[in-house]
């Protein structure tokens, strides 16, 4: 029997939708099996400091998770290390503290007024924000490769070796990798870029269904290539 590894796309501060899919995957028999979590667990969505509690509390209990670290995980360290809001690999030119970002729904999630100006925000944030919370997300690994796996948040450089991929790649790349359709190495499971619905491309599976924007937050089981959406009445195949 083909062992069973869970993934679960861009959390956002959807504590909520968080506890419905874990609960999805309790129910699909996967309690002790291992879960990745794909990253971006913050900003956009209201309760980013409960997302981060759930996720520490689980790893304490003993659970299986591997939980990566996501382009957002990064611009919130990065604020909260430098008090930059500002970084190039932002496509649209916003900061971190625009809404379309959701910095601001983040460090509200502390309890902080994100109108402060920047060098008072920082100050308090680094006041709110437990050390405990930049541990764990400081700690969060870049990918997790596991057998004909790899769980990524954003995705790799095609024609690349995976320890020549740098922090930029694997947190923020688009193309070339979306645009790759040659097989990689492994099935790479990702998310990074929303869609309206998780997507399986034969080379690679995109779990981003875009809950910072309010869509449901996909859970998935897989199994070598297969994969599959879990729901609240079981399994349904994501085909390539």
């Amino acid at each position: 029997m083909t062992d069973t590894i869970y993934a679960i796309g861009d959390i956002h501060g959807q504590h909520e939708m968080l506890l419905n899919a874990l609960t999805r995957i309790e129910a699909d028999g996967g309690a002790q099996s291992p879960v990745v979590i794909l990253g971006d667990l913050v900003d956009r969505g209201p309760a980013s400091r409960a997302v981060i509690d759930t996720l520490i509390a689980g790893q304490e209990r003993g659970r299986n998770w591997t939980v990566l670290m996501g382009n957002h995980d990064r611009l919130f360290l990065d604020f909260l290390e430098t008090g930059t809001s500002e970084n190039p690999l932002i496509r649209s030119g916003k900061g971190w503290l625009d809404d379309r970002l959701g910095g601001a729904q983040t460090l509200a999630s502390y309890g902080l007024d994100p109108t402060e100006s920047l060098p008072r925000l920082q100050a308090a944030a680094q006041r709110a924000v437990p050390q405990a919370h930049r541990d764990f997300l400081a700690a969060c690994p870049l990918y997790l490769e596991r057998g004909p796996h790899l769980f990524v948040h954003a995705g790799i450089q095609p024609r690349l070796p995976l320890d020549w991929q740098t922090e930029d790649d694997l947190l923020w790349i688009r193309d070339p990798f979306l645009t790759w359709s040659e097989p990689f190495d492994w099935l790479v499971i990702h998310g990074h870029t929303a869609q309206e619905v998780p997507r399986h491309y034969g080379n690679r599976v995109n779990l981003d269904s875009g809950a910072g924007w309010g869509r449901p937050l996909t859970a998935a089981a897989i199994e070598g290539r297969q994969v599959w959406v879990l729901t609240d009445d079981g399994r349904v195949p994501l085909e390539p």
